[in-house]
């Protein structure tokens, strides 16, 4: 009842449509969609008549990307990770957004000051905190399952293949925290040669019992299927999967690498002011907590947090499976978003040189 009437004080701050129309916009498939329709999508039709369409795909700022250039823009907003909005902004290709004209909290706290720092930025509204974690099937491990990012990489005590993002982010980061390093040093290190050379060098001792996967959704499916028992993923994947489908999966908190993403508005796009409106109505204090409540990704604004109650089934509690909980904050990273903006070209063609050796 609390978060609806939040939803109910958010639409009437907002005000209706002065023309509706529908707006379009690529998500990340699977839950990570599912959760925004449910918490914003929804309500913002039936209070705008403005109706939101998504359209999946596995990174929605390379879609983006191509459309500016092409000056054949087709997306109104889009969910997109922190350091890949700041990389697109910094290139002209998103449209300005007035943190001022977002919506203050319940208690009339700024909005600028009830976000957490840096989650709104020039172009970006911060919609979630999510992380990549470690994952297994704890079938596999009976009575003795992995409880630290170390465990991820030693086949020895925990035979059987992984899976990792073929990519540099997240994976260059997790070999180092495995690696003994501590979250604040892990950024400064991968920026010299021998801390890329110690990175490689750990994913060397797992290289050759790895898959690698390029879409969010894989990591849970390569463990339903058995193809791997422990993988890299997104902490909501892995959620959603044990919680609501019942898989056997869990989560290795140590070393979860967290960051924000947000919406942003494609620079060009066909209907600019209702994709505005939308991302005011989506950012406030209520929808931001009841989306929380679909998929285990945590608000980003503090008036949210205490907002958030149960999953869908009724009976979970969402708070302690948030990745910014206190309790899951032990010898975690931030990603580093400004890091991988500067490096993310340099550091992934690193990686793939690394991929293709034998």
């Amino acid at each position: 009842m609390k978060g609806l009437f939040v939803l109910s004080a958010a639409m009437t701050t907002l005000g209706f449509a002065t023309a509706a129309g529908d707006i379009t916009g690529p998500g990340w498939g699977g839950a990570c969609t599912q959760g925004p329709i449910e918490a914003c999508h929804k309500p913002f039709t039936a209070g705008t008549g403005i109706n939101v369409i998504p359209a999946d795909t596995d990174n929605p700022a390379t879609p983006i990307k191509a459309m500016v250039g092409a000056g054949n823009v087709t997306v109104d907003v889009a969910p997109v990770d922190y350091a890949g909005a700041l990389r697109l902004c910094d290139k002209g290709l998103l449209e300005p957004i007035d943190a001022a004209t977002l919506p203050p909290a319940p208690d009339g706290t700024r909005a600028i000051d009830d976000f957490l720092p840096r989650a709104v930025t020039d172009c970006l509204v911060s919609t979630d905190v999510c992380s990549t974690v470690c994952a297994c099937d704890t079938t596999r491990y009976r009575g003795n399952p992995p409880a630290t990012v170390a465990d991820f990489f030693d086949l020895e005590k925990f035979p059987g293949k992984r899976g990792i993002r073929k990519g540099a982010k997240g994976t260059l980061e997790v070999a180092l925290l495995a690696d003994g390093v501590a979250p604040a040093d892990v950024h400064a290190l991968l920026s010299t040669p021998g801390g890329l050379d110690r990175a490689f060098a750990r994913l060397d001792t797992i290289k050759a019992e790895t898959l690698r996967r390029e879409a969010g959704a894989q990591p849970p499916q390569l463990l339903v299927d058995g193809e791997v028992v422990m993988t890299v993923a997104w902490n909501g994947r892995i959620f959603d999967a044990a919680v609501a489908e019942g898989k056997p999966f869990s989560i290795v908190r140590d070393g979860q690498v967290c960051e924000m993403e947000g919406f942003v508005i494609p620079k060009g796009a066909p209907n600019r002011d209702a994709a505005m409106e939308f991302i005011r109505f989506a950012t406030g204090t209520g929808p931001l907590a009841h989306a929380a409540e679909w998929i285990s990704y945590g608000p980003p604004r503090k008036s949210s947090a205490p907002l958030v109650g149960l999953y869908q089934d009724g009976k979970t509690e969402m708070a302690p499976n948030l990745p910014a909980s206190p309790g899951n904050m032990t010898n975690a990273l931030a990603s580093g978003c400004g890091f991988w903006v500067d490096r993310d070209t340099e550091l992934n063609e690193g990686f793939n040189a690394w991929l293709a050796a034998n």
